[in-house]
This record gives C-alpha cells, sequence and structure tokens, in this order.
C-alpha cells in the first residue's frame, strides 16, 4: 500500500485546526507566564520595600537608643558634676554624698525618668544610692572597675526583668578620680518615640533571664525565652507574638520580617536587637508589628486584572487567526489534492487542476502553487535524464576497476605488514613490504601457514590468529634479525565466495618494546647512583625470604651529610651519594643487592652469610669509604657511615620488620661512636626498642594532646654575689602515677619523628605564660630550642603573637640552641637568632666548646650569652687542660662582647676559678637544683 493510499484512509484532522489549537496552548502558557512574573514581580517590590522600611526601622530604633543614651550620660555628668559631691567622696563621707545628691534626686526622678542613682568610691566601694536596682552586682562592679581604671565615662544597655539604659561618669577632684557615679533609666521614652517613628505597634522582649526573677504572667513567651516588658495594642500583638514564637526564631526574626494572618488582616512582625549581657544570660529585643494588608490585597488585585487581561487577550487572537486561515487553508487543500496526481506521473492532470494565479500579490500559497507546476515539467525532464545516467553508471564501473588496482598499489607501499588468511590460516595474499622484511618472494609464502612464520622457533603462538583480533608476535629473518610485530586481524565479510577468510595487518613495535624495557630499568633504579630503589629492595627482600634463604641486611646511612650540603651544596652532596654507590656497587655489587632507599641512606641485602662475615663486610664498606678523600668546594670532607646489622629470618620475616630492625641497629651504631657498626643480639632486644619507641611516641602525642607535660626551672646563679635573675625552664613528662619522666626519655623521640617542634612551641607558650607573672621582679627565663625548630618557618610568626597575648616582656626571654645546631647550619641559625634579636629577646649558645671549630664562627653569631659546656667544669679543679680550654672560652665570650655560663657547676672548687676567668654566671646541682615552676615563682617575694 502506497504512502498516499495510507494517508486517504487515515482520519486526519484539519491543519487549520492544529494550528488553532497549538496556537491556543502557546498563548494560554504565555498567558500563565506573564501573570506569574507580573505577580512575582509586584510581589518583590513589596518584599524590598518592606525590607528597606524594616532597615530604616532598626536605624530609628538604635537612633533613639543612642540619643537617650547620650542624654543619660550628659545628666550623669551634671551629677557627677555637683558642688558638694567631690569632696564628700574625697573624704569618704557617705552622709555627706547622700546630702549633695538628695535634693537632685526628685528633679532626675520626675523630669528625666531617672530610676536608680548609684555612688561608689575609689575602691569600687559603695557610698549611697537611690532607687531601685535591676543590675546584678557582677556587671556593676566590672563597669565600677573599668571606670576607675581608665577615668572615662561609660554608658551601656543591661536587660534582665527589664531594660535599662546605665551611665557611669568618674568623679573628678584636681584632676584626679575619687569615685563614680552611675545613674539609670528605662525605655519607655525610647519605645514611645519608637512607635510614633515607626507607625508600628511596640512590644519590648527580654530573653534568657532567670525563671525566678521574672513573676509568671500571660506575657510570658516560652518558645523564645523571653517576658514582654511592654506591649502596645495587647488584644492584638500578644495573641500574634504568641503565634510567630511558634513559627520562628528571634534570629529569623531579626534577619527577615514575618508575615501572619490575623483574622481578616495580615501582620508583619520583625525584630530589632537592643541589647545582649556580657554574661549572655539575657537580652533584649524590640517587636515591631505592622498592617500590610492592603498593600497584599492591591498585589492579588494586580494579579487577577492581569490574568482577565491575558485571557480576553488569548480569545481574540484566535478569532482572528481563524478567519486569516479559512481561505488560504482551502487553496492549500487543492494542492494536496494534485501532488498523488503528481508521484503517478500525471503531469499535464496536475497542471491542469491548478488555475494560473492573477493575484497583484502573491503569497506563499502562489508560490507553492507556481513552484508544483515548476516541478511536473522537471520531473518529466527527469525521466528523460535517467537514461542518460545509465549510460554514465557503465563508464564508472570501469573506473572502479582501475580505483581497485590503486588501491592494490597503495597495499604494496604501506609499511605495515598486510596479509590475508583463508579458513585454515593459510597465506594467501601478502603485500610487498612484508615481502621485503622478510626478503623472499611472494611464491614461498603463499600456502604456508600463518603461526609457522610469524613465531620464533621452538615457541607457540600468543594466540590463534582465527580467534584473536590483536596479539603480538615475533619475527626472525634469514639474517637472525629479531622483530615484535603487534596484528590486528579481522574477518573479511564474503570471505566464503572469494577464499579469504581474515585479514591481518602488523606493525613493527620492535624499539618501542626496547623503550618499555628501558622505563622498566628505571622503574627499579635510583636515577640519581643507577643503584635498586627502596621498592625493587623490599621485592627482593620479599623474594629471598620467600625461598627460605638466610643472610643479612646491612643497612647505612651516612654521617654528616647534611653538613656536606649546607657547607658545599647540594650539587656536592649528589656528588658524594654517587660516588659512594659506585664504590659500594665496584667492590660489594658481586655478594648482594645494593640499594639507596632514600636520601643519605643505603642498603645491602646479602645471602648465605653468617654474623662474622656480615660484620667482616660492614668494616670493609667503611674502610672504602674512609678512602674517598671526597673534596667539594674546597673543602676537604671525612665519607663515614653507621650501619646496622640485621639477619633473616631471625630479625624480621617480613620486609618490614626487618628493615626496622636494621634501623634500630644503625641507630645503636650512631650510639657507639667509633666502631660505627651494630649486630643486633636478638630479635627480642630488637623489638623491646621498637616497642619503646612506640611507646614514647604515643605517650608524646598524648601528652601535646592532653598538657601532660610539667615545667622546671633551674637557677642561673651571678657568681659575684649569688643573686639570681636568671632561670632555665627544663621540661618533665607526667607518668599516670605522678611521677616526673625525664626528657631523656621522650626527647629524642621527639627529634625523630618530628614532634619535637610541637613541643617547642608549647614550652614556649606556657614560658610566656610564666614571665608575664615575674618578669616586674626583674627575673629572666631561659627556654631551649631545638635544632628542627630552626628551619620551622612559622617560628617568629609564633613567637611574635605568642608575647603579644601573654604580655611578656620579650627582653626578660633568652633563647638558647645548641653550639651544633648552630654550627651544621650555620646560615639558617644566624638567621633565626637575628630574628629573634629583632623581637626583642636575647639569645644564647648551649654546650658551648665541644667543637673548636665555632670559634670561627662564634663573632657572626647574634648571640648574648655562651654556655660553656658542662664536660670542662666537672673536672676544672683537677684537669689543667680544662682549665686551659674554659679561659680561652671565656676570653673570646668577652673578646666578643659576649657573657659567659659555666654549666654542671657541682662544687665550690670551681667557683673562684670560674670568678677568676670572669666567667659571670653559673648553673648546676651545687648552686640550685630544679624545682617546679609554680613552686619556685610561687615562693618569690
Amino acid at each position: 500500500m502506497s504512502f498516499i493510499t495510507l494517508f486517504r484512509n487515515r482520519r486526519a484532522l484539519s491543519l487549520t485546526w492544529r494550528v488553532i489549537a497549538l496556537s491556543s496552548l502557546l498563548l494560554l502558557v504565555l498567558v500563565s507566564l506573564f501573570t506569574w512574573l507580573g505577580h512575582t514581580n509586584l510581589t518583590r517590590q513589596f518584599q524590598d520595600s518592606r525590607q528597606q522600611h524594616h532597615a530604616r526601622q532598626q536605624r530609628e530604633v538604635r537612633l533613639a537608643l543612642q540619643r537617650s543614651e547620650e542624654g543619660l550620660r550628659q545628666l550623669t555628668s551634671l551629677a557627677a558634676a555637683a558642688p558638694e559631691l567631690g569632696p564628700a567622696m574625697e573624704a569618704n563621707d557617705a552622709d555627706a554624698v547622700r546630702a549633695s545628691l538628695a535634693s537632685q534626686w526628685p528633679t532626675l526622678q520626675l523630669d528625666s525618668g531617672i530610676d536608680e542613682i548609684q555612688v561608689f568610691d575609689r575602691r569600687g566601694d559603695p557610698l549611697a544610692s537611690w532607687g531601685q536596682s535591676q543590675a546584678s552586682s557582677q556587671p556593676v562592679r566590672s563597669w565600677v572597675r573599668r571606670v576607675l581604671s581608665t577615668e572615662m565615662p561609660l554608658t551601656t544597655l543591661r536587660c534582665s526583668t527589664g531594660c535599662r539604659q546605665y551611665a557611669a561618669v568618674p568623679v573628678l577632684v584636681d584632676g584626679t578620680s575619687v569615685g563614680l557615679v552611675i545613674l539609670s533609666r528605662s525605655l519607655a521614652d525610647v519605645i514611645r518615640q519608637a512607635k510614633s517613628v515607626s507607625g508600628s505597634e511596640i512590644a519590648l522582649l527580654v530573653t534568657g533571664a532567670e525563671e525566678d526573677e521574672i513573676p509568671p504572667s500571660a506575657r510570658r513567651l516560652p518558645a523564645w525565652h523571653g517576658q514582654l516588658l511592654a506591649l502596645t495594642q495587647e488584644e492584638l500583638g500578644l495573641p500574634l507574638l504568641l503565634r510567630a514564637a511558634e513559627h520562628t526564631s528571634l534570629e529569623g526574626l531579626t534577619d527577615a520580617p514575618l508575615a501572619l494572618q490575623h483574622g481578616d488582616r495580615l501582620e508583619e512582625l520583625s525584630a530589632i536587637r537592643v541589647e545582649e549581657n556580657q554574661d549572655r544570660q539575657s537580652t533584649g529585643y524590640f517587636l515591631l508589628i505592622s498592617d500590610i494588608t492592603a498593600q497584599v490585597q492591591s498585589i492579588n488585585h494586580d494579579t487577577r486584572t492581569l490574568l482577565v487581561a491575558g485571557v480576553a487577550g488569548w480569545l481574540a487572537a484566535e478569532l482572528l487567526l481563524l478567519v486569516i486561515l479559512l481561505g488560504p487553508m482551502a487553496r492549500l487543500r487543492r494542492v494536496a489534492g494534485v501532488l498523488p496526481a503528481l508521484a503517478r506521473g500525471g503531469f499535464a492532470e496536475a497542471r491542469r487542476a491548478i488555475p494560473a494565479s492573477t493575484r497583484r500579490w502573491p503569497d506563499e500559497i502562489d508560490v507553492l502553487e507556481g513552484t508544483t507546476i515548476e516541478l511536473s515539467r522537471q520531473l518529466e525532464v527527469l525521466e528523460e535524464e535517467i537514461q542518460a545516467r545509465g549510460e554514465q553508471l557503465a563508464e564508472r564501473v570501469d573506473e572502479l576497476a582501475k580505483e581497485r588496482d590503486f588501491v592494490g598499489g597503495l597495499l604494496d607501499t604501506a609499511r605495515v605488514f598486510i596479509i590475508a588468511q583463508d579458513g585454515t590460516g593459510r597465506i594467501n595474499l601478502v603485500n610487498a613490504y612484508a615481502l621485503t622484511v622478510l626478503k623472499v618472494e611472494e611464491k614461498t609464502l603463499i600456502g604456508r601457514r600463518f603461526d609457522d612464520i610469524f613465531t620464533l622457533p621452538g615457541q607457540s603462538p600468543v594466540a590463534d590468529a582465527r580467534t584473536a583480533e590483536q596479539e603480538e608476535r615475533t619475527l626472525l629473518t634469514p639474517e637472525g634479525q629479531v622483530y615484535t610485530i603487534a596484528w590486528y586481524h579481522a574477518p573479511l565479510p564474503g570471505g566464503g565466495d572469494t577464499g579469504l577468510a581474515w585479514i591481518s595487518v602488523g606493525l613493527d613495535i620492535t624499539e618501542r618494546k626496547a623503550a618499555e624495557g628501558r622505563l622498566t630499568w628505571l622503574a627499579e633504579r635510583d636515577p640519581l647512583t643507577e643503584l635498586y630503589n627502596r621498592r625493587y629492595f623490599q621485592e627482593a627482600i620479599q623474594l629471598t625470604l620467600q625461598r627460605g634463604r638466610q643472610g643479612a641486611l646491612l643497612l647505612l646511612d651516612l654521617d654528616q651529610f647534611k653538613e656536606v650540603n649546607e657547607l658545599s651544596g647540594h650539587h656536592a652532596g649528589d656528588k658524594l651519594l654517587r660516588e659512594v654507590a659506585d664504590v659500594l656497587r665496584l667492590h660489594i655489587g658481586h655478594r648482594g643487592h645494593i640499594a639507596r632507599l632514600g636520601g643519605d641512606e643505603f642498603a645491602i641485602l646479602l645471602e648465605q652469610v653468617d654474623a662474622d662475615q656480615a660484620i667482616g663486610i660492614a668494616q670493609q664498606c667503611n674502610q672504602l669509604l674512609e678512602g674517598l678523600h671526597f673534596r667539594a668546594g674546597g673543602r676537604r670532607h671525612r665519607v663515614v657511615a653507621s650501619i646496622g646489622i640485621a639477619q633473616y629470618p631471625i630479625h624480621g620475616d617480613n620486609p618490614a620488620d626487618l628493615l626496622a630492625s636494621a634501623d634500630v641497629a644503625m641507630y645503636k651504631a650512631k650510639e657507639h661512636g667509633p666502631q660505627r657498626w651494630h649486630l643486633l643480639s636478638t630479635l627480642e632486644s630488637a623489638k623491646n626498642e621498637l616497642q619503646e619507641r612506640v611507646y614514647w611516641g604515643e605517650r608524646l602525642r598524648k601528652a601535646l594532646q592532653e598538657e601532660g607535660f610539667a615545667l622546671m626551672v633551674q637557677p642561673i646563679v651571678r657568681l659575684a654575689d649569688q643573686d639570681v635573675k636568671h632561670y632555665e625552664v627544663l621540661i618533665r613528662m607526667r607518668e599516670e602515677d605522678g611521677r616526673l619522666a625525664s626528657p631523656a626519655h621522650f626527647i629524642p623521640v621527639a627529634e625523630r619523628n618530628g614532634m619535637i617542634v610541637q613541643l617547642d612551641r608549647w614550652v614556649l607558650h606556657h614560658s610566656l605564660k610564666a614571665l608575664r607573672r615575674v618578669q616586674e621582679q626583674g627575673i629572666s627565663l631561659a627556654v631551649n630550642l631545638s635544632g628542627q625548630s630552626l628551619h620551622d618557618k612559622g617560628l617568629e610568626q609564633f613567637l611574635a603573637d605568642e608575647l603579644a597575648s601573654s604580655g611578656a616582656d620579650p627582653h626578660h626571654l633568652i633563647l638558647e640552641i645548641t653550639e651544633t645546631a648552630a654550627i651544621t647550619d650555620f646560615s639558617t641559625a644566624r638567621g633565626v637568632l637575628q630574628s629573634m634579636r629583632d623581637l626583642g629577646c636575647r639569645t644564647a649558645l648551649d654546650d658551648f666548646g665541644v667543637g673548636f671549630s665555632s670559634f670561627h664562627y662564634l663573632g657572626q653569631l647574634p648571640v648574648d650569652y655562651i654556655k660553656i659546656d658542662g664536660s670542662f667544669i666537672r673536672s676544672l679543679a683537677l684537669s689543667a687542660d680544662n682549665r686551659v680550654i674554659v679561659k680561652a672560652i671565656a676570653d673570646i665570650a668577652a673578646g666578643f662582647g659576649k657573657q659567659a655560663i659555666a654549666e654542671f657547676v657541682d662544687s665550690d672548687k670551681v667557683i673562684p676559678l670560674l670568678n677568676a676567668y670572669g666567667i659571670a654566671y653559673g648553673q648546676g646541682f651545687h648552686l640550685g637544683k630544679p624545682q617546679p615552676l609554680d613552686v619556685i615563682f610561687d615562693a618569690e617575694p
């Protein structure tokens, strides 16, 4: 059945009525949209105007409060200026004070609405009062203290059982404050002025007051925890406020007004915060009630008018559209009746059915009719052209044959392997590029199996070319060259007719595979030293343990590597790491796996070695490193390493445990000193060491979170007169049983896990709080900073903030750093010490004298004190060498204008020697043992 027949058999809806229906739908949607937009715009304008009105009301109410407050302050100033009041208060004569203000009280009460007068002496004690007090004694005392300390007037507003304004003015006699006068009054005048300005009903609400302060009444609003102190139009306002309290909070009412229906009227409520007490016990609010019924009714009336106008316009438009469409639609139906005949080939019949147009101003339907007639003529011409097109098609077939030959040539020149296979996998088509690479003739490949050509001898194919869509295979040329080919297989459509079932396209990826091999090498190697990296080394440990092998793991950490970086630059440090790696690879590489774990840490995995052999290799490593004679930047650096030795599987049956055991042994080697290697004796000792570190790490975190530290102080005595004005702050950790743990337990752990910076900040914070209490007595506190805090970029700002918040005088704070930390990172230490001095603090160099090379830097370090290391002081009376060293240090310190402090003074014998050397201060158990900070300073006069 043709489309035309099907169209005729269907019951069609006239195009005219379709246009009417769709246009009606569109117009109704537009009418609804414009009505909604109009209503929304009117509502928004109304809301904006109400918001502006609400803001204006807030400004007027606050202005009224300010005016009332200023007037109250002026009245208080007049009362405080009474001639008889000053002398009476200076004499502290309460009767005279009452007599001086007794005459003013009736005038102030009747004319100015004053509810209360209170008079206080210069100590803040009450002398006299008139009226009934509302404010509790606590805020009054704070006002009195503030006015007496600043000698400035104070005005405030407080709401509890009622809202009152208070003004406190000092009474001055000859420029000196002898007391103050406080006046208070209610907000009645402000309420009347607010009602007059806003044109709304006003209520005064107090929230947060204690239940027993305000007697129960009908004006209680439980939802807001408040009491209405004043309300105009109670019949209207009270029910409305009770409903509003159930719908919204006071904060929401302060931010935006609330509209509620009350009978046949719509009321709008808004709130203005009056005052919030400093003790946050109660807060006052002005509540404003406005009638907005007329405005809302006006908006609804305008909306209905818009809707009626829109519906009327829709009806008129549809009627006009119907009149316009009747004639043109009849002409369109005539054209529609002609088209089926045109489709059947009745070209002449179609031209007769459509009359010639005689309109002066043709429209689109005239164009359609003319186009239909022209179409009939063109269709006649088209039928004549079809025959000519058939002849051209035959010529095109010949051209396609030539294009097929071109495609064949293109396949031969493509730089990929192109091979066609039959259903059994035998080759029956191959391109020229494949023949060139294989260096064979085509007849030697045709008929051979694909798998026999493109797989190395002895290897099985990766996949069957008849089932896999893509795969990788190897190719061996007659010259012995091996290629890696990526093959893409696809079935050929209609392959059963031509004998070709599959087409295979191969791409040479030999170079890409080589690049992947290089990337694999990089993934397993450290790029700087070309040794194995941590990931590969851990995998090697895991494989060794899985094979059940026995052996040892050596963990090497280069000592003083940071000094190389700081003194000669990071490029020198990188060069040193490469030289160490080359030496280890050359002499130890044949014994096992060598890896750089990161930074200056190296590891060696040895298989089938016992403890003696592992120790021998460790000693050999140190000998090799000491023979490097590394030089950089004109300096010669000694290369030594601390080596930890752990055996497996004794000290660990997995990579993590074994590396942790070796790490413990390495730290033991650092502690041993000259030996520079350490072999773990038992697994239990390693586990105990790890458990000890974990225990103190957790205790440290808990103590930082729960303030589990205590500060001790040890006096630094001036040797000339035994005067004590300096104390060194020492930290202890509180145990669960109340005992104090020595810092030797947790300070090393804090330095290892990075929490030492937090610990330093804790000590600074609490030391400055203590310093604020004792600095007026001339006492100074010395606080130690760790080497890691020198790299704390926020330390300067932290110290500045703490000094500002604590109120401590920076001149009474002495910051100490060790000589070792200063020399290890000299430039950083100098910058940090200078920034501390810029803040006003004093600085000290602790444990001085251990390294004589520091004498060169002493003049460049901005320090005020030099603390001579106690190892020289203990045996000062017995050792002539120590006396020479201590005297040299004292002379050098004096030469640079710095004061010296001797540590570990444990007997009277050394004090005369220290005085003879010009050492001003001493510190030690003989001069004073550490005591709790609170105990020492509470005992100070």
